[in-house]
């Protein structure tokens, strides 16, 4: 059965479909600096949104680090909004731009809501930074978690499977 035309109002986001693949680092004042390997997977239904997956295993021994998932949408032309859930008790709604400068598409959220479980740690901010320049995908996550102000936390570059 052939996909559903992708819907237009994500148009904009046609550039992210498929599968990325590639490494990371992660660093933050509580916690050890760590290397991973990565695999995103941008998807759509013929729906206004693409659906996200992400997931992480570390490099040195494959365990299993981090997953989430959830939904970008367009509201309006040069805007983003992206929805998640995080199996740590975290969702965080993201609100931001979305720009196409020489070929390259920019995205820059912050979160505008996060919601926390009573036994989440305490996020009180993030923000993300995505870059996709043909096959290549690079991002950064900034954070405020723990009683840290916001700072950087994790960068990976991917590429198109």
């Amino acid at each position: 059965m052939d996909a559903p035309p992708l819907h237009p109002d994500v148009a904009a986001l046609a550039p992210l479909l498929g599968t990325w693949v590639g490494e990371g680092r992660g660093e933050y004042p509580t916690i050890e600096t760590f290397d991973y390997r990565e695999e995103i997977t941008f998807g759509h239904a013929g729906k206004p949104f693409l659906a996200y997956t992400q997931r992480t295993r570390a490099t040195d021994d494959g365990r299993s680090l981090h997953a989430e998932s959830g939904y970008l949408r367009v509201p309006a032309p040069g805007r983003i909004e992206l929805v998640l859930a995080h199996p740590t008790g975290v969702t965080e709604i993201d609100e931001g731009s979305l720009a196409e400068i020489d070929g390259v598409i920019a995205i820059d959220v912050a979160s505008s809501t996060i919601g926390l479980t009573t036994t989440a740690k305490i996020v009180t901010v993030i923000e993300r930074s995505f870059r996709v320049d043909g096959d290549v995908l690079a991002y950064t996550v900034r954070m405020s978690a723990v009683g840290q102000p916001l700072q950087h936390h994790l960068g990976a570059t991917l590429h198109r499977r």
